[in-house]
């Protein structure tokens, strides 16, 4: 299966100062540059999370040509409706087949933004309602209503539809097994932080088993891993030492946040060791908290394109690789990564080809 490169898109330097990108101030040069730049540099679309993602994304569509936009959205913090419609309309002002919602149920609740549903299973529960009306009022030509748990409609109808047709592609990240059913039923791609490949392979089988009891194509699976690149081993790990120092300076903590499956899955691998694998390490994730993907794998280019292979064999087929300095990064990973693990991947395909014919 073809392989496909998602960067991150921000509006600010990452390890500007306490609180990278999330700061306040957005730098319209710096944010149309980075868009540019992932484009030219061959990534097939970009995770955009931080302040509106939505109108983040489409301000960077009117700057760019080809590039997606995968946008971070948190179900419920708005009508499942409205939702709908945002996403309609932006999917026509970026010129249909550029979008994609990406649903985080998210680590815990997050009581400034009016969310207070502590129970995780329930939030997947919930999110679950949310996606079926979203997708119902991108494609249902007549009112309808919904009666759920969670949420009801009753005559909603957006006339405005997106372009891109069945509907926008919907993906989901989580790590609890109560996401496993949300996305085989809802998504076409389910992205993971980056763990040792033990770990990705057992999330995985569950992913598979949980679309094989809803009788579904498994969905395609994305990995989230930072890549730290060095022109030698030795420089690629004094490089890692030093955006570690940086991570660890800078990092805030949330009071009272409550540590999500996520966070404990990746502060487990790092009860085992920092580096795992071919190139994976852990610092950088135990730096902040392992609050969010933030694993890396460190090391040459060769190694690091390698390591990037031994996640393909096992069904990974989409790489979420955002540097810690986005617009260097961007462009290096265009340089020596994307086309490598393109070529070896084509190569695969055909070996593949050749033993099935």
């Amino acid at each position: 299966m073809p392989v496909e490169f998602v960067g991150g898109l921000f509006p600010r330097n990452q390890l500007a100062g306490p609180g990278g990108s999330n700061q306040g101030g957005i730098d319209l040069e710096y944010l149309r540059d980075l868009a540019r730049a992932h484009e030219h540099a061959g990534f097939d679309s970009v995770l955009t999370l931080t302040h509106d993602p939505l109108l983040t994304a489409s301000y960077a569509a009117a700057h760019t040509e080809r590039l997606k936009f995968m946008i971070a959205h948190r179900p419920a913090l708005i009508a499942p409706t409205i939702a709908a419609r945002a996403f309609a309309t932006a999917d026509h002002y970026t010129g249909g087949g550029r979008l994609r919602l990406h649903a985080i149920t998210g680590i815990t609740a997050e009581p400034g933004h009016g969310e207070f549903l502590l129970d995780k299973d329930e939030r997947y529960a919930r999110t679950s309602e949310y996606l079926d009306i979203v997708k119902l009022a991108w494609t249902s030509d007549k009112p309808f209503d919904y009666e759920g748990k969670y949420f009801n409609v009753k005559d909603a109808f957006i006339p405005l539809k997106p372009l891109t047709k069945p509907h926008i592609p919907i993906s989901l990240g989580g790590s609890s097994d109560a996401a496993y059913p949300v996305a085989a039923r809802h998504t076409d791609l389910y992205a993971l932080w980056g763990e040792p490949l033990a770990d990705v392979k057992e999330q995985i089988g569950k992913l598979r088993a949980a679309a094989q009891q809803a009788g579904v194509e498994t969905p395609r699976v994305s990995l989230s891993v930072r890549l730290i690149i060095g022109p030698t081993e030795e420089l690629a790990w004094k490089k890692a030492r030093e955006i570690q120092a940086t991570l660890e300076k800078n990092y805030q903590p949330i009071a009272g946040r409550v540590p999500g499956t996520g966070t404990k899955r990746l502060l487990a691998a790092a009860s085992r060791g920092e580096r795992h694998d071919k190139a994976l390490w852990l610092s950088t994730a135990t730096a902040v908290g392992a609050t969010h993907d933030s694993t890396a794998l460190v090391g040459t280019p060769d190694t690091i394109v390698e390591a990037l292979l031994d996640y393909y064999d096992i069904g990974v087929t989409t790489f979420l690789n955002r540097g810690y300095e986005p617009l260097y990064d961007a462009l290096d990973y265009g340089r020596w990564i994307i086309p490598a693990v393109r070529e070896e991947v084509k190569k695969r395909e055909q070996q593949a080809a050749k033993k099935s014919a």
